[in-house]
C-alpha cells in the first residue's frame, strides 16, 4: 500500500533528473496523512537543501507566523514542493524537472486527499491551476481566490497565495498575504 513514508523512500532514491546530482538532501515534504490542507510550494531553497525539510529558513517562520492567522499549526497541514531537490542557484524548475518530481505530488495528494490545496507563490499557482484546467493569471490577481476542483479523489478548494518569501522581500504585499490567511480562517477553510 502507498504511504508517505514509502512515497519519501522513492523521492530519496530519484535519480529521474540532473537536480539529484547537485543537491544536498531531498525534500519529500512534511505532516500529516489525514491533513486537510496541502501547503505547495515550488522548490526547496538552501535551507530546505541542508535540512531536508520545507519551509525552514525565513519564509518558513514566516509560514508559520501565516499559519497561525489561519488557526493552523504545521501538524494541521501537508507542506510540499513541486520538486523535491533544490535546483542550482534558487533557478525555476525546468519542464524536464517538473515531469520528473510531478508523479511524487500526484501520489501525495492521491494519499492525502486534501480537501484544500494552497500553492504558494506564482509558479506553484500557474503549475495547480493548469494541472486542473483552470484559467490562469497573475497572482496578483488571483491569489486568496478560490477555484472549486473535481479529482479522482472528491472535490476541493485551490486557493492560490502569495509565497511567504514575498512578505518578506516586498513589504507592500504583506500585508495582503497576512489578510489572506485570516480569509481561510474567517471561511473557515482552516
Amino acid at each position: 500500500m502507498i504511504s508517505l513514508e514509502s512515497i519519501a523512500r522513492d523521492i530519496n532514491k530519484c535519480s529521474k533528473c540532473s537536480l539529484s546530482k547537485t543537491c544536498n538532501k531531498k525534500v519529500p515534504g512534511s505532516g500529516s496523512s489525514t491533513a486537510r490542507i496541502m501547503l505547495i510550494g515550488e522548490a526547496p531553497g538552501r535551507n530546505e537543501d541542508m535540512l531536508g525539510k520545507p519551509f525552514v529558513g525565513a519564509a518558513g517562520k514566516f509560514l508559520d507566523e501565516l499559519l497561525a492567522h489561519a488557526g493552523l499549526t504545521r501538524k494541521d497541514v501537508f507542506i510540499g514542493n513541486m520538486v523535491k531537490c533544490r535546483p542550482p542557484g534558487n533557478r525555476d524548475p525546468t519542464n524536464q524537472e517538473l515531469d520528473a518530481c510531478s508523479p511524487f505530488l500526484d501520489e501525495q495528494l492521491s494519499v492525502i486527499k486534501p480537501e484544500v490545496i494552497i500553492p504558494l507563490g506564482r509558479f506553484a499557482m500557474s503549475y495547480m491551476l493548469d494541472k486542473y484546467h483552470l484559467p490562469n493569471g497573475r497572482i496578483s490577481e488571483l491569489h486568496g481566490k478560490i477555484f472549486n476542483v473535481n479529482t479522482l479523489f472528491g472535490s476541493l478548494k485551490l486557493i492560490p497565495m502569495y509565497h511567504p518569501a514575498a512578505g518578506l522581500y516586498q513589504g507592500s504585499t504583506k500585508e495582503k498575504i497576512i489578510d489572506d490567511w485570516k480569509n481561510l480562517r474567517a471561511n473557515k477553510f482552516a
